[in-house]
């Protein structure tokens, strides 16, 4: 399984925490945002399950770093796992206040890293995840979201394209499974979300990413370039 994180650092000093993180192949970078506005867009967008906030040690406080967290709580009730990463222990008291999941001194040790990294895994909900329900009237089916190839918005309906080339209808909106998905499921388009799992091609030229060993495609568009970016970094991080 794999996870998603975001950087956080105003300085973009991040190289250091991405150089240790690459140590652990089921962890990707979703991104870097270098501001409140940025960090707060790219979370609501990207859907990361972890967040290191990068503190400068010369910081006096922490409230910008720490301001998207209290930010988010108006938008999202589930939030990702905050992680505080700083060369000095002066910013702990006001980390825990805000809600922050764990603290890291830098230079980041990999046997510490390692310890935050299996909390995280042990408290995650999303970990243990593996089924959704597919509710159409009074049927309910449970679907493995391994079985989940793409799903297409039809007004206010979805249609679940499954890996036995099985159609299902929901009545719901594709916002609402956008919403509830987990991290390797992304908005490609206003009609499209894509299980990353099964994108074998991505054209930029064309703007289209082949699933299922280009047995099909789907079109993506400009509004969601940031998270085609995404999942190439997560597929193929050598090439960005």
């Amino acid at each position: 399984m794999q996870y998603s994180y975001l950087i956080v650092d105003e300085d973009i000093g991040a190289k250091d925490t991405l150089a240790r993180l690459e140590e652990f192949p089921e962890y990707f970078c979703a991104g870097v945002a270098s501001s409140k506005d940025e960090a707060v867009n790219k979370i609501l967008d990207l859907q990361p399950m972890l967040v290191f906030i990068e503190v400068s040690p010369k910081s006096k406080k922490t409230g910008l770093s720490l301001s998207v967290i209290t930010e988010l709580h108006q938008y999202i009730d589930n939030l990702p796992y905050f992680i505080i990463t700083t060369s000095t222990t002066k910013h702990a008291f006001d980390a825990i206040k805000a809600g922050v999941s764990d603290y890291l001194l830098k230079p980041l040790n990999r046997f510490e890293l390692r310890k935050t990294l299996l909390r995280f895994e042990k408290t995650s909900p999303v970990a243990s995840r593996d089924t959704i329900c597919i509710k159409s009237y009074g049927d309910y089916q449970f679907i493995s979201l391994n079985d989940i190839v793409y799903l297409k918005a039809d007004n206010n309906t979805t249609d679940f394209h499954l890996q036995n080339g099985k159609k299902l209808t929901a009545y719901k909106t594709l916002k609402h499974y956008e919403a509830n998905l987990p991290f390797f499921f992304f908005r490609i388009h206003n009609s499209y979300i894509v299980n990353s799992n099964y994108i074998t091609r991505i054209n930029t030229g064309k703007s289209l990413c082949y699933l299922n060993n280009s047995d099909l495609s789907v079109s993506f568009s400009k509004t969601f370039k940031d998270n085609i970016d995404t999942i190439i970094r997560k597929i193929a991080p050598e090439n960005i």
